[in-house]
């Protein structure tokens, strides 16, 4: 079938190493979008934190963030889709969090907000594990985060939780995993799980839009690097790992291209969007 929608994971994906986006994937996306095919953006980052040298490209309309919860129209800045944490769910990780101590930071109406204490610590160098221009500019610091959360318990897109030593990952997993009833629980990097509505993923959100589009599963095609993009790889026609992804995600691929440092996403995109080789 011919591709009508490509579907964008951002960081380690679309982006290389550094956070930029390579020239070859800005051609390749550029002659798609010249092709009529629908260039979204689905990303685990809150709205205010997707880069320019992206939603900036010509013809690029719709953005998938915070994991599916949210879809907005560029050319309107109208948010026309969102699938939030429900109220009851919010209360519940304000008591695990009380409880063991979790640094976490919440998405709200687009943007990210963390306790400034720690927003302090990454900008001073003090946090070394998450990176310190990404940070300083797209997160908000907030005196109590979980005040701030119960505050907005209506409209929680995304709560990310942070920590440094991966050994303690496993751990925290199995405690958030009790929110599962009425939440999705993944991973978009290392050193962080993060807490979705029940049926929040950005495979949905990816039918939503396919829905008021016009586009069948079939004409879509999807790139991912890390586990909150399977659900998005296995929904879309054509699911692309790029060749640093995890291992899970590759399996979960119908393909697999090159790295996001060697622009896997264009080589992708000229193989099944022009049958090129």
């Amino acid at each position: 079938m011919t591709i009508k929608l490509i579907a964008l994971d951002l960081d380690f994906t679309t982006l290389d190493s550094k956070g930029k986006l390579p020239e070859d994937n800005k051609k390749a996306l550029e002659r798609a979008i010249d092709a009529d095919v629908n260039v979204v953006v689905a990303s685990g980052r809150c709205h205010s934190a997707l880069p320019d040298e992206v939603t900036r490209i010509e013809g690029i309309q719709y953005a998938i963030s915070s994991n599916g919860a949210r879809i907005k129209d560029l050319r309107t800045d109208e948010c026309i889709y969102s699938n939030c944490i429900a109220p009851e769910v919010i209360r519940r990780v304000k008591d695990i969090v009380e409880e063991h101590g979790y640094d976490i930071e919440v998405f709200t109406d687009g943007r990210a907000y963390m306790e400034r204490k720690t927003w302090e610590a990454v900008r001073d160098g003090e946090i070394t594990y998450r990176r310190v221009d990404y940070i300083v500019n797209t997160r908000n610091p907030v005196d109590d985060v979980l005040g701030f959360m119960m505050d907005h318990a209506d409209a929680i897109e995304n709560i990310n939780f942070f920590f440094e030593d991966l050994s303690k990952k496993p751990a925290i997993g199995k405690v958030l995993s009790q929110l599962e009833d009425n939440a999705t629980l993944t991973t978009s990097f290392d050193h962080n799980w993060e807490i979705g509505g029940k049926t929040t993923s950005k495979a949905r959100a990816l039918e939503e839009l396919g829905k008021i589009l016009g586009v069948e599963r079939e004409e879509m095609m999807s790139f991912g690097d890390s586990p909150n993009d399977i659900p998005m790889i296995k929904a879309a026609g054509i699911g692309v790992a790029v060749g640093n992804a995890k291992d899970s995600v590759k399996e979960a691929a119908d393909y697999v291209t090159l790295s996001n440092d060697e622009a896997g996403v264009a080589r992708a995109v000229e193989k099944f969007v022009f049958g090129e080789e």
